[in-house]
């Protein structure tokens, strides 16, 4: 194997008689092949930025080579597609497994808890909703109106952040009565305050003991993999199983998928405290719990409350999702007008969700920079602030009376905004629809015909022992022994739940709209990176994406393509996209000046500089893009089977609204959680070195240049 990772000090070989070689200092320095640089219509040499890895993309070709041709003479043949309702053996018997559990509600210890922790939750989320949601009998109306509510929360947006702050929480309150949606919008918040809470009271203890405790943390830390890696609406189908359809379940899947956020960095913070600062501790003779009351956990408020951030924002995109059980809150009217393909229905409730996950992200925000604001001498006097604390409380008790006595005050008017403006949109959207109909029919017929259609066909018709063997080889080939190991587990499982062909079809789904995903985040990620007038006008528009609900993405798409696979890849994509483009994005920035420097003294051109400098060195941000955007895509396939996109999706959600179906949705869930594994495996190991137990294959020995 050759290297240049030594060079000489002395004079350098001339390249064409008048140019020296381009040298270059710092990372320049590092092995690998040479790149070469165009300068003035001249080829020079150019030393290494990095050791790349073996090609293993040779060995990959190879094994599609082989597949192709295997698959040519048995496409077709035992690809194990169930027809209509078919079901497995495994899914009779998960069928079975559910009526047993059902019949046992009142004997078996595990119902009776999960029953009195629903029975529990659902007396908490009744009680709320008769306080602020819906009429409190006799009361026709709630207990506190609209104004004692809007009236509170502008308070407490004053009291946690600024005026600003404070303004948007009024906006945003005004909204839901304006446009119709009160009830729904405080149900919605009813879910998310108690799923906040339990997280926190839960997801706080867990992480500071996570972070003061390996062994601890050694057993969190794969429960909160299981999690993270679990499509939101896998949740759905044993959640019902233990604490049936209404707001219990709505609440117990928001904790489950909203707490691992706070968990992982709440144990963060506390891991990131300066050791110097508990040895300081020590010295005083401080107790292990008292430098963690005293010491790590004031210094890892902040943090702390980041979590908290996301834990917010999460638990407002399950919460939302969980309207597929009953749960209450805006998902409802949403998913109602999905079903029925009106999208000036399921536009208005959409829209106020977008707003609340706006109004909570910059709520947490602001309240988690407050002290540090006030530490620089921002904000208001102390004293000033403090007087208009006191007579914000004189207004809230007054809106509060108000709110209890006068009818106006309790219940909000309804003007028909809410009704006018979805006929406006429906009317909108049809003319925008026959007029975009030829360019968006144009794109989805290219990329289902080109791409999507033909990958399908390859993977999901291939007969599957030789899908099977070929994932298993591509694996190998790329992560080695400890790809392969998870990859043939994983397949074995997938194979033995019955869900093979499906698997197969979202797989295609998946890798289409990943691949799609990647590149648009290379080209924004890029520009972004490159110039800071491009981020700094792109960037909030990636936040903002960010905070809308996973849920809300079908509702433009489906409007441009109609229900149909293309549908599901769009949403996917457009819900994949902001995180990859932002990690692109960085990794890009993140290439030292020095290096690009080298690069441009060397009469590198400007897409010399990107392909051959700062792509490379941002390598391991790829990667991370890379994975992050196919864990965020298959999340996004169940949500999009009920769009058309079929295959995993479709049965999962068949199965959370027919009993009769439970055992099938329960195989689907079970299976879009092997094929997250598979290919989170894949990639992880793909981004490093080459493996060693792949040296025999001699494509992948390193060649001399």
């Amino acid at each position: 194997m050759t290297s240049h990772s030594q060079r000489s000090d002395g004079p350098r070989r001339q390249s064409d008689g008048n140019a020296p070689e381009a040298s270059r200092d710092g990372q320049a320095g590092q092995a690998g092949a040479r790149v070469r640089f165009v300068r003035r219509g001249r080829a020079e040499d150019a030393p290494p930025l990095r050791d790349d890895p073996a090609p293993r993309w040779q060995p990959a070709l190879l094994i599609l080579l082989l597949w192709f041709l295997v698959w040519m003479a048995t496409k077709g043949s035992d690809t194990l597609a169930l027809q209509g309702r078919d079901q497995t053996g495994i899914m009779h018997a998960l069928n079975d497994f559910r009526d047993s559990m059902l019949r046992g509600r009142d004997t078996n210890p595990v119902m009776r808890l999960s029953g009195t922790i629903a029975d529990g939750f659902r007396g908490l989320v009744a009680w709320l909703q008769r306080l602020i949601s819906i009429p409190a009998a006799p009361r026709p109306v709630p207990e506190i109106g609209w104004l004692g509510v809007t009236v509170v929360a502008t308070w407490i947006g004053y009291a946690v952040a600024n005026w600003r702050i404070a303004l948007l929480v009024l906006g945003t309150f005004v909204s839901y009565g304006a446009f119709g949606y009160w009830s729904d919008s405080m149900d919605l918040l009813i879910i998310v305050g108690i799923s906040v809470l339990v997280c926190v009271l839960i997801g706080v203890p867990l992480g500071i003991l996570a972070g003061t405790s390996r062994r601890a943390n050694a057993v969190i830390e794969p429960v909160l993999d299981l999690l993270q890696t679990m499509p939101t609406f896998v949740y759905l189908l044993p959640i019902v199983l233990f604490f049936g359809i209404g707001s219990a379940s709505a609440v117990v899947a928001t904790v489950l998928y909203a707490a691992p956020p706070l968990i992982r960095i709440a144990a963060h913070g506390i891991r990131s405290v300066p050791p110097t600062m508990l040895e300081v501790g020590q010295s005083l003779g401080q107790t292990r719990a008292q430098q963690l009351r005293k010491i790590q956990i004031p210094m890892a408020k902040r943090t702390i409350i980041v979590g908290l951030n996301q834990t917010t924002m999460a638990a407002l995109s399950m919460a939302t999702i969980a309207s597929f059980v009953d749960g209450p809150g805006l998902g409802k009217p949403v998913l109602a007008g999905l079903r029925i393909n009106d999208v000036g229905t399921a536009l208005i409730p959409g829209l106020l969700i977008v707003a609340t996950a706006i109004m909570l992200d910059r709520a947490t925000t602001a309240a988690s920079e407050r002290a540090d604001v006030i530490a620089r001498g921002g904000g208001l006097p102390a004293r000033v602030h403090r007087g208009i604390l006191l007579g914000g409380a004189v207004v809230t008790l007054g809106a509060l009376y108000l709110s209890r006595l006068m009818f106006w005050a309790a219940q909000f008017t309804d003007h028909g905004w809410g009704r006018r403006l979805a006929e406006v949109t429906d009317h909108a959207v049809d003319s925008a629809t026959a007029a975009m109909s030829p360019i968006t029919s144009g794109i989805k017929d290219g990329i289902s015909y080109a791409f999507l259609n033909p990958l399908q066909d390859f993977i999901a018709e291939s007969p599957w022992w030789l899908a099977f063997a070929g994932i298993a080889a591509l694996a190998f080939v790329l992560g080695g022994w400890r790809a392969l190991a998870p990859a043939v587990v994983c397949l074995a499982g997938m194979r033995a739940l019955g869900e093979w062909h499906n698997a197969m079809i979202t797989l295609a789904m998946t890798l289409v709209a990943t691949v799609m995903c990647m590149a648009l985040a290379v080209v924004i990620g890029v520009a972004m990176a490159r110039r800071g007038s491009v981020d700094l006008a792109i960037r909030p528009i990636l936040d903002a994406g960010q905070t809308i609900p996973a849920f809300v993405y079908l509702v433009p798409v489906l409007a441009l393509f109609g229900p149909s696979r293309f549908t599901g890849i769009v949403a996917a994509l457009a819900y994949a996209a902001p995180v990859s483009i932002k990690l692109v994005a960085d990794g890009v920035k993140g290439v030292s000046a020095t290096t690009m420097e080298a690069a441009r003294a060397s009469g590198a051109s400007r897409m010399q500089q990107i392909r051959l400098v700062q792509l490379p060195m941002a390598r391991s941000a790829l990667v991370l893009a890379t994975n992050q955007g196919l864990l965020f895509v298959l999340a996004m396939a169940v949500i999009a089977g009920m769009v058309g996109a079929g295959a995993l999706g479709y049965e999962v959600v068949l199965g959370s609204s027919r009993s009769e179906e439970w055992g099938k949705g329960a195989a689907a869930g079970m299976t879009i959680v092997l094929l997250g594994i598979l290919l989170d495996r894949i990639a992880r190991r793909a981004a490093g070195p080459a493996p060693e137990g792949t040296r025999w294959f001699p494509v992948l020995r390193r060649r001399g240049h």
